[in-house]
């Protein structure tokens, strides 16, 4: 009889220690995914006082992407654009900011660009210069005209091209920055160079400018 009860003990004492293991197994195998990047969006162009709702999408080393809740977010210049605790920006003046959505060390941005209202036109100055060729540069700026105010560099926020005679692209250009630089890669002397500014007014209407730009020796 006693012999029966300690054998009852063994077994059960195996039958623990084997629930304990699978438990275990079962732990390693089944370990909470692990967040490997962000993504915020969208970027977007919105106007003085506009707002756009940003969201923050995880994606985690299974494989496996979800929309997060539990996001810090951050703009990197709010005289630009504010975010909201819950994501939301608001456009506050003319420009652009970087939006940053963080869950603990993993972040991911947007750019938001804020654009004018009432801009009746844009100019490029100067409106012709020359240029040196093989690694010449010439700066630029593009000031959109408002109705009632004074005119207002929107440099940065413009998009900028050039093309030659042929249809080419010779030169460089910079882009988001204030003043436009534009260097001379494979322009030859003689040619010349149109220069365009494009700007989206918070209107919805783009507004363009161009400015000659001749290649020297």
């Amino acid at each position: 009889m006693l012999r029966g009860k300690k054998k009852h003990e063994i077994l059960a004492a195996c039958a623990t220690l084997l629930l304990f293991a699978v438990g275990v197994a079962c732990n390693g195998f089944f370990v909470d995914p692990v967040l490997t990047s962000v993504t915020v969006g969208p970027t977007a162009t919105i106007n003085q006082g506009g707002t756009v709702q940003e969201s923050a999408v995880g994606s985690y080393n299974d494989g496996s992407t979800k929309t997060l809740s539990n996001v810090q977010w951050s703009s990197d210049t709010e005289s630009v654009a504010t975010v909201a605790a819950t994501g939301l920006v608001t456009g506050v003046s003319p420009g652009s900011a970087t939006i940053t959505g963080a869950s603990g060390t993993v972040s991911g941005t947007a750019t938001i660009t804020v654009a004018l209202q009432n801009v009746t036109g844009i100019t490029v100055s100067p409106t012709s210069t020359t240029i040196k060729a093989n690694g010449g540069t010439a700066p630029f700026t593009a000031k959109a005209t408002v109705a009632g105010g004074p005119p207002v560099d929107v440099t940065a926020t413009a998009t900028w091209s050039a093309t030659d005679a042929n249809g080419g692209n010779d030169v460089t250009l910079t882009q988001g920055v204030t003043p436009e630089t534009v260097t001379t890669t494979t322009a030859t002397v003689g040619e010349t160079i149109t220069l365009t500014a494009s700007y989206l007014s918070g209107s919805g209407v783009t507004y363009t400018a161009s400015a000659k730009i001749t290649v020297t020796q």
